[in-house]
């Protein structure tokens, strides 16, 4: 099974916005053959936690133009770590040693990537 195309869209448009904020090592994972609950990962960097909270920001305030259901949001704007769940798709948008710590990218490493943006690791 492969990610549906909804959640293809939600991620196209996180990538975007992302983009727009200049996230960094965007990566998005086809997760729909190891995890039951959503199809798509993406993961971001930020370079701080500013950066961090204006990347959700531009996200979530996207997903709404773009007519997305509006994502849970699990931490602050000014937490190392925030995640956005829009249950196709999972956002991580982590600063740099919260990505190496939690190393989500070495964790589903064996999955999918899809292309999505420019700004891939």
């Amino acid at each position: 099974m492969a990610a549906s195309n909804k959640a293809i869209d939600i991620a196209r448009t996180v990538v975007h916005a992302a983009e727009e904020k200049l996230g960094q090592d965007i990566l998005v994972l086809d997760v729909s053959e190891k995890l039951g609950i959503a199809d798509i990962f993406v993961v971001i960097s930020g370079a701080n936690e500013r950066q961090v909270g204006a990347i959700v920001d531009e996200i979530e305030e996207y997903a709404f133009i773009a007519g997305h259901d509006k994502p849970r949001r699990e931490g602050s704007r000014d937490d190392p770590w925030v995640l956005l769940d829009f249950f196709e798709t999972i956002v991580h948008v982590q600063l740099p040693e919260a990505r190496v710590r939690y190393a989500l990218d070495r964790l589903w490493k064996d999955c999918p990537v899809i292309e999505l943006g420019g700004n891939q690791p």
